[in-house]
């Protein structure tokens, strides 16, 4: 691999460096080929021969150079102090076959001076629902960190109840949170200007061209933002927990803990059972967004020479709005088949409506339009709208009927082949649904992995019907049943 591990080399306020913890017993969980390949990770190397001691935390390679990274963040909206990585190390930094700077980040790796109270572990559970949405949303093209693989051990971590230690290493293409500068404004103040040029440099150093780099760097991660979140609204994913210290400078999705895929739409729905509040709700994570980064921004005022201004930092934050909007109307139009224009967001629109007035699954309600337009060549989705027109009864069957009618007669003047395209790859016949995941879970803490394998495959083309397929990966949940609420706990 080609290693270029620059984060080491800031000032070492910013890190710790330290090995990991091993793990009692490391055993294959899972390893994923795709990242592998991508990293350059080839099978006759010593990293591939020993991939299990390194996720294990038994053997360090030497051109890793293993540190734990202090940040700070609002948490719930309200100031949280120093954090950190209480259970990660940044294991390595490498350039991968794209040219793109990768870090390698070690999760569960042990105690680090950031623990706080934790245990600095990561458990079974945790590990495969975190591997297996990496990856989804890899393949769904939402930028992502992804893993390269974990591993289960004999080490027992208490939770609620005792189980397997377990760890992960995950694949992303920054750790650099909100949170980092958060710290640096509260704790180092003097390092704001090298870290920033650190940030410019290493992430976006197209920003050296403009007048203005600094304020440049600013309205890139504002916008990037604002596509990530829009990205996560049009396929129904929750973060569940968007505090600043879990945001990307490079607007990648980052530490996966209670996050969730829409079932049944519910645009008010919570996924994290901690949030009692409804903070992180799927409707407010384009407003929490905002929130974030208005939190973030003004830590940039220290760097006047840099031409930051109260003013320059609102114009920064200005795009944030129409960049989301933007996107997201133009993907809904997408999700629809049809061109991005006034007639399709009314249609567009009129069509959420009814999904939520019925609870509606969200990804089956989609990709069901593909039998409405061409049944007899999609048979799979011929099945998805019968299905889904059975749960309506009355008035809301009229509604779908009224609304079909006036769809059908907006393609009339479409290419019938580019809307079937447009169908077929904007909307996923797989997501990773909840009951998904702990099955996969289930088994593998009675030592089963084939389920997490079968899941990593079926999730690598979310966007095929796949003969690999069964029934619960498509079910959604009972109208009235409650959508499980996930738990911080890892």
């Amino acid at each position: 691999m080609r290693y270029q591990n620059t984060y080491g080399k800031l000032d070492t306020r910013l890190y710790h460096k330290q090995p990991p913890t091993p793990l009692n017993n490391p055993r294959v969980g899972h390893f994923n080929t795709q990242v592998a390949q991508q990293l350059g990770w080839t099978e006759d190397s010593d990293l591939m021969v020993r991939w299990v001691d390194i996720v294990g935390g038994h053997y360090v390679p030497a051109e890793f150079e293993p540190l734990a990274m202090a940040y700070a963040g609002h948490q719930f909206g309200q100031w949280a102090g120093q954090l950190g990585d209480g259970r990660g190390l940044l294991m390595a930094q490498v350039l991968d076959n794209n040219d793109q700077l990768q870090d390698l980040h070690l999760k569960g790796c042990g105690l680090t001076p950031y623990s706080r109270m934790g245990d600095g572990r990561a458990v079974l559970r945790s590990t495969i629902r975190e591997y297996l949405c990496g990856h989804a949303l890899t393949q769904l093209d939402i930028p992502s960190s992804n893993a390269l693989g974990f591993v289960v051990s004999d080490t027992p971590i208490r939770r609620e109840r005792m189980e397997a230690g377990a760890a992960l290493m995950r694949v992303a293409d920054s750790h650099i949170r909100l949170g980092h500068v958060e710290w640096i404004a509260s704790f180092a103040p003097d390092l704001l200007g090298e870290f920033t040029d650190y940030m410019i440099d290493t992430y976006y150093p197209e920003c050296r061209d403009s007048e203005k780099p600094v304020l440049a760097f600013l309205q890139a991660v504002v916008e990037r933002t604002a596509r990530m979140i829009a990205d996560w609204q049009l396929i129904g994913f929750a973060h569940g927990v968007m505090n600043t210290d879990n945001l990307s400078i490079t607007g990648s999705t980052l530490d996966f803990g209670p996050f969730g895929f829409m079932e049944r739409f519910d645009p008010a729905w919570v996924n994290n059972h901690s949030d009692h509040t409804g903070r992180y709700a799927y409707q407010n994570q384009p407003a929490i967004g905002h929130w974030n980064l208005n939190v973030w921004l003004p830590h940039f005022m220290r760097l006047t020479q840099a031409g930051v201004t109260r003013d320059s930092l609102a114009e920064c934050l200005a795009p944030y709005e129409p960049t989301f909007m933007q996107h997201y109307q133009q993907g809904l139009c997408r999700k629809l088949g049809l061109p991005h224009q006034p007639e399709s967001l009314k249609l567009a629109f009129e069509w959420l409506t009814l999904l939520e007035d019925n609870l509606l699954d969200y990804t089956n309600s989609f990709r069901a339009l593909l039998g409405l337009i061409a049944p007899n060549d999609h048979p799979y989705e011929q099945q998805l709208l019968a299905t889904m027109i059975a749960e309506l009864d009355g008035e809301p069957l009229q509604v779908w009927q009224d609304w079909s009618a006036r769809y059908l007669a907006q393609i009339e003047n479409l290419s019938n082949d580019q809307v079937i395209n447009e169908l077929q790859t904007n909307n996923p016949v797989y997501i990773l649904r909840n009951s998904m995941a702990q099955h996969a879970i289930d088994a593998a803490e009675q030592g089963q992995f084939e389920e997490v394998d079968r899941l990593y495959t079926l999730l690598a083309s979310p966007y095929s019907v796949q003969d690999i397929a069964t029934e619960l990966d498509s079910r959604p949940p009972a109208p009235n049943a409650p959508q499980m609420p996930i738990s911080c706990s890892s």
